[in-house]
């Protein structure tokens, strides 16, 4: 059979679930994401904004950070020129695989926050906002401020047209909790007493995933907290939705969209990385639970008031 009338090869997952479907594929992200059947080839649809029509409802993406850190086979110290054009090009698969009403997360810190927003608004997509994730493990240094951050870019295809489910995470107001006033639980939006969260992500739960902490897994060097991951989620997307992490390291993602009964999709350079991660998926997540939403009350201030009842 001449090349030309080949068939396709089809790529397989190393490993995978069902109920709700999981996949992980091993491989660098930017050979992986133009072979899976969700992504979108051939010309934009008619009234996209010079994007494919993919299948993934969800992207999140925590990328290597370039630091020169030990993830296994992965060079971690590429010189600056070639990790921009490295990121630019990640981001514009992810861009063709993005289904019209997706939103795409990434997590990334101040040395590149700025090139992955500017690069993301020339394809067309929209900001919805700029979160950061605050954390007070920082690494202790000497020479300027501790960093103890790192930027949640949140972008969509279309802001009219986009998932966002605002009753999954509402959070106590610090009307409520901390000020006692009554007019927060007289709402007409139906949230008494309640707000969507801050765009400043911290508390119980939220802190890097270091030393003996529950969710730590062995041999990773970069962990998310299952909450930032259960937010991100439950927000936009819904049940029997697709979630994709082109970088899926511990394997934080996949766990918490199949915890969620979202479908998955995990690509991991390291086959050990990603046998590790399988492991984790199938044993299930240690604080999120499907039926009951983490629920986040601001741990920097002590009630003032007695807490008013509706109607008062």
């Amino acid at each position: 059979m001449s090349k030309a009338n080949a068939k396709p090869q089809t790529l397989k997952p190393a490993h995978k679930l069902s109920n709700p479907e999981m996949r992980i594929y091993v491989g660098d992200c930017r050979d992986v994401i133009p072979k899976l059947p969700e992504y979108a080839k051939g010309a934009p649809e008619k009234g996209a904004a010079g994007w494919g029509r993919g299948g993934v409802d969800l992207i999140f993406a925590d990328p290597p950070f370039n630091w020169n850190r030990a993830y296994d086979q992965w060079d971690d110290n590429m010189h600056r020129e070639d990790y921009v054009e490295f990121t630019y090009q990640w981001l514009d698969l992810c861009i063709n695989c993005l289904a019209p009403r997706g939103s795409i997360w990434v997590n990334i810190p101040d040395d590149t926050a700025a090139e992955i927003v500017m690069h993301l608004k020339k394809r067309g997509l929209t900001m919805i906002n700029w979160c950061i994730w605050h954390y007070r493990f920082g690494q202790n240094i000497r020479h300027r401020f501790i960093s103890s951050k790192v930027h949640a870019l949140y972008f969509c295809k279309d802001p009219f047209n986009r998932t966002f489910n605002e009753e999954e995470i509402l959070e106590p107001s610090d009307r409520a909790t901390t000020y006692a006033d009554k007019r927060t639980f007289n709402k007409k939006e139906g949230t008494q007493g309640k707000r969507l969260p801050m765009d400043v992500w911290y508390g119980k739960w939220w802190g890097r995933i270091q030393g003996n902490n529950k969710e730590r897994r062995p041999a990773h060097d970069n962990q998310i907290p299952e909450v930032y991951l259960e937010r991100v989620i439950r927000a936009c997307s819904n049940e029997g939705d697709l979630v994709m992490d082109p970088f899926l390291g511990s394997g934080t993602t996949c766990t918490v969209a199949h915890e969620l009964g979202r479908k998955s999709i995990g690509i991991e350079y390291s086959a050990q990385n990603a046998k590790s991660c399988f492991e984790r998926i199938k044993n299930g997540c240690i604080r999120i639970e499907k039926d009951n939403p983490t629920v986040h009350v601001n741990p920097l201030f002590v009630r003032r008031g007695a807490t008013p009842s509706a109607g008062e």
